[in-house]
């Protein structure tokens, strides 16, 4: 090995002995404060979603596609929806799931066991029905009733009131949807049992719907769903126009008017021929208190990315956002949502941008602490690379001393002996090149002690 190699060795050995106990005491600082921080998130986390088909089920697969690509595995749980949603949010089931404002009887309790990642989207109620329900409706009605002379001008239905008799279904208990219903019929004071009310998930339901055994259903969905876009285009099939949506967004906080505006289904069929006026509550990503922030953010920012396009329902930009919301969201959801990505997530990896993010106080802490300590690091490193010179100096002091008091030839002849081997394990000494001259002044000494011996 080269003299030059050596030596560079040498001293690195010599800095890191001198500096070692200061490396493992903010090696055991850091190991402490990642134990008590957990900054990284875990690799797995279960997503409430909803029935086959539905826009739950898409929007959780793009959640998953897009968590992928940072080594997060997003489970998808199926469900009924919205209602079967919360309730495997309380039951610990799940993690994170969809949730439609006015799910529950009596609203979503604020008993911090939940938290909001925002509002998502607006998730319209599509009642639609079969023209020949609307004609019978208007066959039905007494004359100079205001609602059947317009159901029979042109076989459309524009009031709750209006389905009395029908065969209507409002989709299983799970979903959400039957809870919604009934508001509204009580709001209108419709009597349920005035109905022929069905719970059937939503694919039977359609399939019933199409086949003739129904007169109507009911959905709470985004757009995106998949019935939903294929009931629109089905001839026959009628989307109810909610004349009194204003009238409904102030009765119930949850909701929100919502037009689906003229054309934007199918420019070139003009689906839908004219303006229809919905009512639409917000839909919700809901988490439990316990959720690691860094997954938090992660669902926010993927959010921003699923939900910030524009819509039939919204311009672009317009969700996620913080409005409407139940329960109070969560601090990391809210600074994502309206900031973005952090800087440094811009440029590095998730796992080492997330995991500074969440440690650089941390480590700014123990660097405060551990400064003002390093300053002994050189005087230590100089301590120990000088003791080895300076440790022989004891025992040419007493060879010198041992020359002043003895003027015998023999004992002389022996000093001299233990000084040529002094000598000898002087110049085995390796110490760094800026040391160097601390040797040579030993082995110089060495000889001027030789000198006095040899005059004697």
């Amino acid at each position: 090995m080269p003299k030059t190699i050596r030596y560079t060795l040498l001293s690195l050995r010599d800095l890191a002995v001198s500096a070692g106990p200061f490396i493992l005491l903010a090696a055991t600082l850091l190991v402490l404060a990642y134990w008590w921080l957990d900054p990284n998130p875990p690799k797995r986390v279960v997503l409430a979603t909803g029935p086959a088909q539905s826009a739950y089920e898409e929007f959780g697969k793009r959640y998953a596609r897009i968590l992928a690509k940072d080594g997060i595995e997003v489970v998808q749980l199926p469900s009924e929806g919205s209602a079967t949603n919360l309730q495997l949010l309380r039951e610990g089931k799940a993690d994170l799931g969809f949730v439609q404002g006015g799910t529950s009887e009596a609203g979503i309790e604020n008993d911090g066991q939940l938290e909001s990642l925002g509002s998502l989207f607006l998730e319209p109620v599509w009642l639609f029905y079969r023209e020949a329900a609307a004609r019978k409706v208007a066959s039905a009605a007494p004359r100079g009733n205001a609602s059947a002379d317009g159901a029979a001008a042109g076989s459309t239905l524009s009031a709750l009131t209006q389905l009395q008799g029908l065969r209507v279904n409002v989709g299983t208990p799970g979903s959400g949807v039957p809870n919604l219903v009934n508001k509204l019929l009580e709001s209108n004071r419709i009597d349920s049992s005035t109905l022929k009310i069905s719970r059937l998930e939503q694919t039977p339901a359609t399939v019933a719907f199409l086949g003739g055994e129904l007169d109507a259903i009911v959905f709470a969905s985004a757009p995106e769903s998949l019935m939903v876009q294929m009931l629109l285009q089905t001839p026959g099939v009628k989307l109810m126009d909610f004349a009194q949506s204003e009238a409904y967004s102030r009765r119930f906080e949850f909701l929100s008017p919502a037009v689906l505006p003229r054309g934007v289904v199918d420019l070139a069929t003009n689906i839908p021929p004219q303006d229809v006026r919905l009512v639409a509550p917000t839909t919700t990503l809901l988490t439990r208190a316990g959720t690691h922030p860094a997954l938090l953010q992660l669902f926010a920012l993927a959010g921003n990315e699923i939900h910030g396009s524009a819509g039939w329902f919204k311009r672009a930009r317009e969700y996620p956002n913080v409005k409407n919301n139940e329960l109070p969201v969560a601090k990391e959801a809210e600074r994502s949502i309206q900031a973005g990505a952090p800087l440094l997530q811009r440029y590095l990896p998730f796992w080492v941008a997330n995991l500074v993010e969440r440690m650089w106080l941390v480590m700014g802490i123990i660097i405060a602490v551990l400064l003002p300590l390093s300053r002994i690091v050189p005087p230590l490193y100089e301590f120990r690379v000088r003791s080895r010179i300076f440790r022989w100096y004891g025992q040419l002091r007493d060879i010198e001393s041992r020359i002043e008091s003895t003027g015998e030839n023999t004992r002389n002849s022996a000093l001299l002996e233990e000084l040529n081997s002094l000598e000898n394990r002087a110049e085995k000494i390796s110490v760094p090149l800026s040391y160097t001259d601390e040797l040579y002044a030993l082995r110089s000494n060495i000889h001027l002690v030789r000198k006095k011996l040899q005059r004697l």
